[in-house]
């Protein structure tokens, strides 16, 4: 039982690196003007509260809709939603169609208290 609460923990704290990690990459990308920020979230929770500059596309269209806001495959581009699970399948969708620079930066509200923090 120890080695398997052990094993959670562990693997808990990795993701939470991971997530970690992808935020600050993130916040990195949205320093340069070039960068394309993409919500993923449905219309209502979009007119709930976005990230300022932000476009909502939501995950189901991201591959019909990216070529009219980002035809350059290698703009950066920073997609977020409520978990990061629907940006997760957004970054899978637009690395598989030849973007190079795609970041999942997980949660809306994850990326608006680090964006709100910032100097």
């Amino acid at each position: 039982m120890r080695i398997l609460c052990a094993f959670a923990l562990m693997f808990f704290s990795l993701m939470t690196q991971a997530s970690d990690t992808q935020l600050n990459a993130a916040l990195e990308a949205l320093q340069a003007p070039q960068t394309v920020l993409i919500d993923v979230r449905t219309q209502p929770e979009f007119a709930a509260g976005s990230i300022a500059g932000a476009t909502r596309i939501g995950h189901e269209q991201i591959a019909r809709q990216i070529g009219q806001l980002s035809p350059d495959k290698d703009t950066p581009i920073v997609l977020y939603c409520r978990s990061g699970a629907r940006s997760g399948i957004a970054q899978t969708t637009l690395q598989a169609m030849g973007y190079r620079n795609v970041i999942n930066a997980g949660g809306y509200e994850a990326l608006a208290k680090a964006l709100e923090s910032q100097p």
